[in-house]
Protein backbone atom coordinates (compact mmCIF):
# COMPACT_ATOMS: atom_id res chain seq x y z
CA UNK A 1 0.00 0.00 0.00
CA UNK A 2 1.68 2.98 -0.85
CA UNK A 3 1.55 6.32 1.48
CA UNK A 4 -0.98 7.92 -0.48
CA UNK A 5 -3.52 5.08 -0.41
CA UNK A 6 -2.81 4.75 3.64
CA UNK A 7 -3.52 8.40 4.25
CA UNK A 8 -6.68 8.05 2.44
CA UNK A 9 -7.87 5.14 3.64
CA UNK A 10 -6.64 6.56 7.34
CA UNK A 11 -8.55 9.59 6.73
CA UNK A 12 -12.06 7.54 5.54
CA UNK A 13 -11.65 5.72 8.61
CA UNK A 14 -11.75 8.46 11.18
CA UNK A 15 -14.53 10.02 8.94
CA UNK A 16 -16.82 7.05 9.14
CA UNK A 17 -17.52 7.22 12.67
CA UNK A 18 -19.16 10.86 12.02
CA UNK A 19 -21.08 9.73 9.08
CA UNK A 20 -21.93 6.67 11.00
CA UNK A 21 -23.93 8.26 13.74
CA UNK A 22 -25.37 11.08 11.68
CA UNK A 23 -26.47 8.39 9.72
CA UNK A 24 -28.41 6.43 12.73
CA UNK A 25 -30.31 9.05 13.50
CA UNK A 26 -31.75 9.78 10.05
CA UNK A 27 -32.80 12.77 8.40
CA UNK A 28 -36.16 14.37 9.72
CA UNK A 29 -38.61 14.32 6.47
CA UNK A 30 -41.47 15.83 8.48
CA UNK A 31 -41.92 19.31 10.54
CA UNK A 32 -38.73 19.32 12.82
CA UNK A 33 -40.59 19.63 16.64
CA UNK A 34 -37.31 19.29 18.93
CA UNK A 35 -33.65 20.08 17.55
CA UNK A 36 -31.00 18.98 20.91
CA UNK A 37 -27.45 20.63 20.53
CA UNK A 38 -24.27 20.95 22.61
CA UNK A 39 -22.53 18.22 24.25
CA UNK A 40 -23.62 15.45 21.86
CA UNK A 41 -21.92 12.60 19.66
CA UNK A 42 -24.59 11.83 17.27
CA UNK A 43 -25.99 14.73 14.78
CA UNK A 44 -28.06 14.75 11.82
CA UNK A 45 -27.66 18.24 10.90
CA UNK A 46 -24.41 21.04 11.78
CA UNK A 47 -23.70 20.05 15.72
CA UNK A 48 -27.89 19.54 16.18
CA UNK A 49 -29.85 16.42 16.51
CA UNK A 50 -33.14 17.10 15.00
CA UNK A 51 -36.14 14.98 15.03
CA UNK A 52 -39.65 14.93 13.56
CA UNK A 53 -42.32 13.23 15.57
CA UNK A 54 -42.06 10.12 13.08
CA UNK A 55 -38.23 10.21 14.69
CA UNK A 56 -39.25 10.54 18.21
CA UNK A 57 -41.65 8.05 17.92
CA UNK A 58 -39.46 5.45 16.19
CA UNK A 59 -37.37 5.48 19.30
CA UNK A 60 -39.86 3.11 21.14
CA UNK A 61 -42.97 4.61 23.22
CA UNK A 62 -43.92 4.83 26.85
CA UNK A 63 -46.35 5.87 28.72
CA UNK A 64 -48.09 6.17 31.95
CA UNK A 65 -51.15 7.67 33.99
CA UNK A 66 -50.45 10.68 36.39
CA UNK A 67 -51.80 13.31 37.99
CA UNK A 68 -50.11 17.07 37.71
CA UNK A 69 -50.67 20.06 38.61
CA UNK A 70 -51.67 21.69 35.87
CA UNK A 71 -54.83 19.11 34.76
CA UNK A 72 -57.92 17.90 36.92
CA UNK A 73 -57.87 14.40 37.63
CA UNK A 74 -55.00 11.68 36.38
CA UNK A 75 -54.17 12.08 32.67
CA UNK A 76 -52.18 9.65 30.42
CA UNK A 77 -49.10 10.35 28.88
CA UNK A 78 -47.73 8.99 26.14
CA UNK A 79 -44.39 9.53 24.47
CA UNK A 80 -40.77 8.51 24.59
CA UNK A 81 -38.49 7.59 27.49
CA UNK A 82 -36.26 10.64 27.95
CA UNK A 83 -33.85 7.96 28.44
CA UNK A 84 -34.19 6.76 24.88
CA UNK A 85 -33.70 10.18 23.46
CA UNK A 86 -30.28 10.38 25.26
CA UNK A 87 -29.03 7.11 24.17
CA UNK A 88 -29.75 8.57 20.70
CA UNK A 89 -28.05 11.32 20.83
CA UNK A 90 -25.40 10.30 23.37
CA UNK A 91 -24.50 13.08 25.16
CA UNK A 92 -21.10 14.07 26.95
CA UNK A 93 -22.79 16.09 29.52
CA UNK A 94 -24.87 16.48 32.74
CA UNK A 95 -27.55 18.71 32.24
CA UNK A 96 -30.54 19.26 30.35
CA UNK A 97 -31.04 22.95 29.42
CA UNK A 98 -34.56 22.61 28.17
CA UNK A 99 -36.24 25.25 26.31
CA UNK A 100 -40.07 26.32 25.09
CA UNK A 101 -41.29 28.20 22.17
CA UNK A 102 -41.76 30.98 24.69
CA UNK A 103 -38.39 30.94 25.76
CA UNK A 104 -38.91 29.40 29.96
CA UNK A 105 -35.82 27.22 30.18
CA UNK A 106 -35.47 24.76 33.05
CA UNK A 107 -32.57 22.87 34.06
CA UNK A 108 -32.79 19.06 34.30
CA UNK A 109 -30.31 16.50 35.64
CA UNK A 110 -29.88 13.70 32.91
CA UNK A 111 -29.39 11.63 35.90
CA UNK A 112 -33.09 12.30 36.36
CA UNK A 113 -34.28 10.14 33.07
CA UNK A 114 -33.04 7.12 34.34
CA UNK A 115 -33.86 7.60 38.39
CA UNK A 116 -37.52 8.52 37.94
CA UNK A 117 -38.50 7.30 34.29
CA UNK A 118 -39.34 10.76 32.88
CA UNK A 119 -41.08 10.93 29.43
CA UNK A 120 -40.90 13.72 26.61
CA UNK A 121 -45.16 13.19 26.06
CA UNK A 122 -46.24 13.84 22.93
CA UNK A 123 -49.91 12.67 23.59
CA UNK A 124 -52.29 13.43 26.28
CA UNK A 125 -55.67 10.58 26.87
CA UNK A 126 -54.29 9.24 22.97
CA UNK A 127 -54.51 12.44 21.61
CA UNK A 128 -51.52 14.42 20.20
CA UNK A 129 -51.37 17.82 22.13
CA UNK A 130 -51.56 21.25 20.24
CA UNK A 131 -49.12 23.96 20.91
CA UNK A 132 -52.49 25.70 22.58
CA UNK A 133 -52.69 22.63 24.72
CA UNK A 134 -48.88 22.28 25.98
CA UNK A 135 -47.48 20.54 23.03
CA UNK A 136 -46.23 19.29 20.90
CA UNK A 137 -43.86 17.95 23.36
CA UNK A 138 -44.24 17.97 27.12
CA UNK A 139 -41.50 16.92 29.43
CA UNK A 140 -43.58 14.67 32.39
CA UNK A 141 -42.35 13.09 35.41
CA UNK A 142 -44.41 10.32 37.09
CA UNK A 143 -45.93 12.04 40.07
CA UNK A 144 -47.96 9.53 41.35
CA UNK A 145 -45.26 7.08 41.12
CA UNK A 146 -42.77 8.69 43.76
CA UNK A 147 -44.55 11.36 46.08
CA UNK A 148 -41.05 13.06 46.65
CA UNK A 149 -41.88 14.27 43.06
CA UNK A 150 -44.38 16.37 43.81
CA UNK A 151 -42.57 19.45 45.20
CA UNK A 152 -41.90 22.98 42.96
CA UNK A 153 -38.55 21.84 42.08
CA UNK A 154 -39.72 19.06 39.79
CA UNK A 155 -42.70 20.64 38.62
CA UNK A 156 -40.56 23.12 37.39
CA UNK A 157 -38.58 20.84 35.60
CA UNK A 158 -41.13 19.96 33.71
CA UNK A 159 -41.39 22.12 30.60
CA UNK A 160 -44.10 22.05 28.14
CA UNK A 161 -44.32 23.43 24.38
CA UNK A 162 -40.87 22.20 24.59
CA UNK A 163 -39.01 23.01 21.20
CA UNK A 164 -35.21 22.76 21.89
CA UNK A 165 -33.01 20.73 24.23
CA UNK A 166 -29.20 22.31 24.52
CA UNK A 167 -26.58 19.41 26.45
CA UNK A 168 -24.30 20.82 29.40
Amino acid sequence: MTRRHFAAATLGLAASPRLARAADLGTPTGKVILTVSGKIRRTNADGQARFDRAMLEGLGTYGFSTHTPWFDGAMRFDGIRMTSLMDAVQPTGDTVVATALNDYETHIPISDFAEYGVLLAMKRNGEYMPVRDKGPLFIVYPFDENPNLQIQKIYGRCAWQLARMTIV
